[in-house]
């Protein structure tokens, strides 16, 4: 056989891959108003810089018939790219091939791209869209799973991994996902659950659609599981390219400084006028938030879950940082269990990946009440005082209002390693409430007075003229400075500029034990 004809034969077999379950699937899969593997793919690289691997393999197996059913590239595309012109790894399962179920094979070519993204020191990013394990190879099939899972264990914290939820996700594919940093999902198309409607049907007797039992938004507001909701695939994969913008290819990297046209020295007169003279009445710290960093652009993470939590990437003076904020105008931005949950995990990935924190602190407490504290708010609250006292990248952090009891420890203090701690002439630092303060401090003298209620009032408001200040934390050193409201923005780029070399080591151990 020429040349030539070896050439036509291998452009064949390159166009009989790319057509995935053929042309009639194709067509179910538009008809359902998802995109193929392929396209997906070109929405997430740069134009024209994507290559595949593995083009041309199959499953192999013989049972069921699937001998005579065989499809090349099986049901997945992998490969590598450049986004935002530099070096990303990606697989997409294509749903047009046995719904997209993981093989022996498929898996394999998986395997393939994350070990290739793990020696190179490059993102991840996994698009699913798939039926879960492929029944007709039992065991081999299980197998094929956990052998994902498990790198996607080994890698995390070395490079970024990112899930992109575009289709049905049942079983033991979920799993990868609540193990990747970020999940991404489509409205309406996307859906992920551990035990599909039929399943729960005939175990329990529940009747739930897919919908109401994984779709994105209960995903995003129940679960917690997903981090951003996209109305369309075409925006969701914008989005993923600029939440890439802001992270280094891997944990030995810094994240990329960006010149700004946001001059680092920009002071702002509304910072005076977002906090209410009345300290109990709520405002949204995303105005705080957007008129302090770069341009006003926040990509907050988490949206719809703990909404009295808010997390996010932003730029400060060119460099990536992590904004950690309570948010006053939703349970006026008490920690509950969800909240210490979704900020410790954040404040995690931002320690693994070199980006600063900057924390803005208006916090009453921790939620009290039973359920909480049956649920184990304790151990999960835990877990955020962890994760900052672990973390050993620059941490400054700006106490806006309240700041009381171990909530406010846990949000990046001194104590906690804090580098740098700021307070605006507003702040109220104290252990707890002047309510709860004065009626255990002086129980006894109010219940003895000849007017109760009259002396509490009294001592609310000394205790008010000590602590609704933050001059007796700084007089001790545990605030390193009082700001003008208006000079937050410089002050905090000039501080992460300072900590920019920065170096903590914590103590050598084989790994740390957080409170699950």
């Amino acid at each position: 056989m020429k040349i030539e004809e070896r050439i036509a034969q291998l452009n064949k077999l390159r166009e009989d891959a790319k057509a995935g379950g053929g042309s009639e699937r194709i067509k179910a899969q538009h008809a359902k108003g998802k995109l193929t593997a392929r396209e997906r793919l070109d929405l997430l690289f740069d134009s024209g810089s994507f290559e595949e691997i593995d083009p041309f393999v199959t499953h192999r197996c013989t049972d069921f018939d699937m001998a005579d059913a065989r499809f090349l590239g099986d049901s997945v595309v992998g490969g590598f790219g450049k986004v935002n012109n530099r070096l990303v790894f990606a697989f997409s399962q294509d749903f047009t091939v046995f719904g997209g179920t993981i093989s022996e094979a498929a898996s394999a070519k998986i395997c393939k791209v994350m070990d290739l993204a793990f020696n190179s020191r490059a993102p991840l990013v996994c698009i699913l869209d798939s039926g879960g394990a492929r029944i007709q190879e039992g065991a081999d099939s299980l197998m094929a799973c956990g052998n994902i899972f498990t790198r996607n264990t080994l890698y995390s914290g070395i490079i970024p991994q990112i899930s992109v939820v575009a289709g049905p996700i049942a079983g033991s594919v979920a799993y990868s996902t609540a193990i990747t940093d970020f999940v991404f999902m489509v409205k309406r198309i996307g859906q992920m659950c551990i035990t599909g409607p039929n399943v729960i049907k005939e175990v329990t007797g529940e009747s739930v659609t897919l919908e109401e039992l994984g779709g994105a938004m209960v995903n995003a507001t129940q679960s917690g599981n997903c981090h951003f909701v996209c109305e369309t695939e075409e925006e969701c994969f914008q989005q993923v390219r600029k939440l890439l913008s802001f992270l280094p290819q891997n944990y030995k990297e810094p994240p990329q400084v960006i010149d700004s046209s946001d001059d680092p020295n920009r002071t702002d007169e509304e910072l005076l006028r977002i906090i209410p003279t009345t300290p109990t009445r709520p405002y949204d710290m995303r105005k705080v938030i957007t008129k302090v960093v770069d341009n006003g652009d926040f990509m907050e993470v988490h949206q719809e879950f703990a909404r009295n939590f808010v997390v996010g990437f932003a730029r400060m003076g060119g460099q990536s940082v992590g904004i950690l904020a309570h948010q006053p105008s939703h349970l006026a931005g008490v920690l509950d269990i969800n909240a210490s949950d979704k900020g410790a995990r954040f404040a995690r990935f931002c320690d693994c990946f070199n980006i600063p924190m900057v924390t803005f602190v208006d916090i009453p407490g921790y939620m009290p009440g039973a359920d909480q504290e049956h649920k184990g708010i304790v151990r999960h609250g835990a877990k955020l005082l962890f994760a900052y006292a672990e973390a050993t990248v620059p941490k400054v952090s700006v106490i806006i209002r309240k700041a009381y009891g171990g909530a406010y420890i846990a949000m990046g203090s001194k104590s906690l390693r804090g580098d740098i701690c700021y307070a605006w002439p507003t702040a109220e630092i104290a252990v707890m409430g002047p309510g709860g303060a004065v009626n255990i401090v002086f129980h006894d003298d109010i219940n003895k007075s000849e007017n109760p209620e009259e002396r509490k009032q009294q001592l609310i408001q000394e205790y008010l003229d000590k602590f609704t200040n933050p001059y007796v934390a700084a007089s001790r050193g545990h605030i390193d400075d009082v700001i003008d409201p208006r000079e937050t923005r410089p002050k905090i780029i000039k501080a992460l500029e300072m900590l920019r070399d920065k170096e903590v080591v914590n103590p050598p151990k084989k790994h740390s034990n957080i409170p699950l």
